[in-house]
């Protein structure tokens, strides 16, 4: 049995983790940029994924200066957004469903622990059908520090009512990755758009490369128990 990942409660990131959205915002965020005269090329990117908006606005004055209007790239990024969104919809990751199911099965708790702000989060998790199956939801405008402090996964342990050692974590982010191993819990790697760094192997129980893996790993769990 792998008692690393003894767990009682689940606790999920929502973008590029539970549902497919990251390649959306990346087009909507570089189209964004590229209408305010600047460049947000995939390095870049990376380093805003997971990020609240706080902390993306931080890491975008810097990269583009003063004289850089945030309101002007916020209202463009949101209609091409929503460009994006009316042609594509929002689907979920490939066995986000059967994982669901599962635990629905096992009876295990579950959260969804988001960086987004609580309106978009709701707004989204409905369009991908999965609103009603996550009794709880933390969002980036909830807690005072954004991933990679641990608060959002802390809170959420809180409101699950289970220890942050028994929460297993799954994230597409290396600043979620750190976020949950900061606040002692486990987690668990599905990468996105962004593949993991050496620092964040370290700190994964484990990197699997889609939910239909973390199904098989937790039905192996069980079958151990």
């Amino acid at each position: 049995m792998d008692r690393e990942l003894a767990f009682g409660a689940v606790i999920f990131d929502m973008d590029g983790l539970l549902i497919d959205t990251e390649a959306i915002a990346r087009f909507a965020w570089q189209q964004a940029a590229a209408d305010c005269g600047v460049d947000l090329d995939d390095a870049l990117f990376a380093k805003l994924v997971g990020r609240t908006r706080h902390d993306s606005n931080e890491i975008l004055q810097t990269a583009f200066g003063a004289g850089f209007s945030l309101a002007a790239f916020r209202a463009r990024c949101a209609a091409r957004w929503e460009a994006r969104l009316a042609e594509t919809g929002i689907t979920l990751k490939p066995g986000a469903r059967e994982l669901l199911d599962h635990l629905d099965t096992e009876g295990t708790p579950r959260a969804v622990a988001t960086s987004s702000f609580r309106e978009s989060a709701l707004r989204s998790l409905a369009l991908a059908g999965v609103l009603d199956r996550f009794p709880h939801l933390v969002t980036g405008d909830q807690v005072e520090r954004g991933k990679p402090a641990p608060d959002i996964f802390l809170r959420a342990a809180e409101v699950l009512g289970v220890a942050p050692a028994g929460c297993l974590v799954l994230e597409d982010s290396l600043y979620g990755i750190m976020a949950a191993h900061a606040a002692g819990m486990v987690p668990v790697m599905v990468p996105d758009l962004v593949e993991p760094t050496e620092e964040v192997a370290r700190l994964a129980h484990r990197i699997l490369p889609s939910l239909h893996h973390v199904l098989a790993l937790l039905v192996e769990t069980n079958a151990d128990r």
